[in-house]
Formats: structure tokens, sequence, C-alpha cells
């Protein structure tokens, strides 16, 4: 239902409490029978609010213990480096490449410093 809609009916709702002598010929719309109904929307909403409320609160402690949890997970990889040593195997255990096994850098030719952009010597 749009928000417009429930908007509407409630201010139906409203303006039918202004109404003293209303007899519906139908019990069912009677204002006691509006009211009940009135009521129990205001209490699902009300639930809706506090189920919103747990969910946002629930996801913020599920965060901050991820967060946490990664934190130590990285103190727990250096502290595997520093015990072990760069090239352990317990260093690869947890996943994490051995330095004898890191591609070393080529030794790439640098432009010189003192040519210009379009390659000649400035």
């Amino acid at each position: 239902m749009s928000p417009q809609h429930l908007k509407a009916d409630e201010d139906t709702y409203r303006a039918l409490k202004g109404i003293p002598h209303y007899q519906p010929y139908k019990d069912d719309y009677s204002f006691p029978a509006v009211s009940a109904a009135y009521d129990k929307l205001n209490a699902a909403h009300e639930a809706e609010l506090h189920a919103r409320n747990t969910h946002a609160a629930t996801r913020d402690a599920l965060i901050t213990a991820q967060h946490d949890f990664h934190e130590l997970i990285l103190g727990v990889k250096n502290q595997v480096k520093a015990i072990y040593g760069p090239d352990s195997d317990e260093l690869a255990a947890l996943g994490l490449k051995k330095r004898s096994e890191r591609k070393g850098r080529g030794k790439g030719t640098r432009p010189s410093a003192n040519k210009s952009s379009d390659g000649t010597d400035a």
C-alpha cells in the first residue's frame, strides 16, 4: 500500500472520530471495529520499527566482529612471519607466499632523467 493511501486512510479515521452519531448498517464498519484495526496497525508499525532497530544493531555487531576478527588474523600472519620467517612453510600454510616464491622485480630500463618527453637529450 502506498504511503499516500495509508495517510488518507488515517486522515479518514481521524475524521470519523469527529462524527458523534456514526452508526453503520454493518457492525464490521463500526467505530470500535475501525478503532481496533487502527490500534492493530499501530502495533504492527511499532513491531516493525523494533525489528528494524534490532536488525540494525545486530548488523552493526556483526560488522564489528568481522573487523575485529580480520585485525586478529592480520596480527597472526605478522606473528607467523616474525616467528618462522618470511620463507617458512608455516607462512605458506596460512596462504601467504614464501619470499623465495615471489617473482623478483625485473631490472627494467628506466628512461634517463635528462631526456625530454620527445626522447631527445635535454
